[in-house]
């Protein structure tokens, strides 16, 4: 079903590797790279079987914390909205929300940085061995930092 199975390439067990700059929004090109774990599960089936969302739990040990992340589907808009947790923040992120086009998801959304606010853009690529990056714009999206790249293998 259209929509619905976007993000079937993410369900399983994974090994991430992490690319993260270690400032944000300041110029930095300083970059750490660590591992993490990940599980991700269909969610939420309806009458007919049709998962209206994932949910996934990542571990990061070396950095001290877990994260979770939930994406849900909206049929009638055909966008997905992804929400993002962690033991760092103990608080839910704004979502980021878009949709996928030729194996491609693009994803927008409003957050906070350092007290400034700033433009989030989550671009998720598709495929076997799946690459999620985010940026960050403090100029209303005319200029996007791309700060945290995560690399999976099974």
């Amino acid at each position: 079903m259209q929509g619905f199975g976007d993000f079937d390439f993410l369900v399983g067990e994974w090994r991430i590797t992490n690319e993260r700059l270690r400032e944000r929004l300041k110029g930095s090109t300083d970059w750490e790279v660590f591992p993490a774990t990940s599980k991700v599960e269909k969610v939420m089936p309806d009458a007919n079987g049709v998962h209206g969302g994932n949910l996934d739990q990542t571990f990061i040990p070396e950095k001290g914390f877990t994260g979770m992340t939930l994406r849900l589907y909206d049929p009638a808009t055909g966008l997905w909205s992804i929400y993002w947790s962690d033991t760092k923040s103990h608080r839910l992120y704004p979502p980021t929300v878009g949709r996928f086009e030729g194996g491609r998801g693009v994803f927008f959304g409003d957050d906070v940085e350092g007290g400034v606010p700033v433009k989030v853009r989550f671009d998720w690529t598709a495929g076997e061995a799946p690459v999620w990056e985010q940026a960050m714009s403090a100029d209303g999206g005319q200029t996007w930092e791309k700060n945290w790249v995560m690399r999976f293998e099974r």
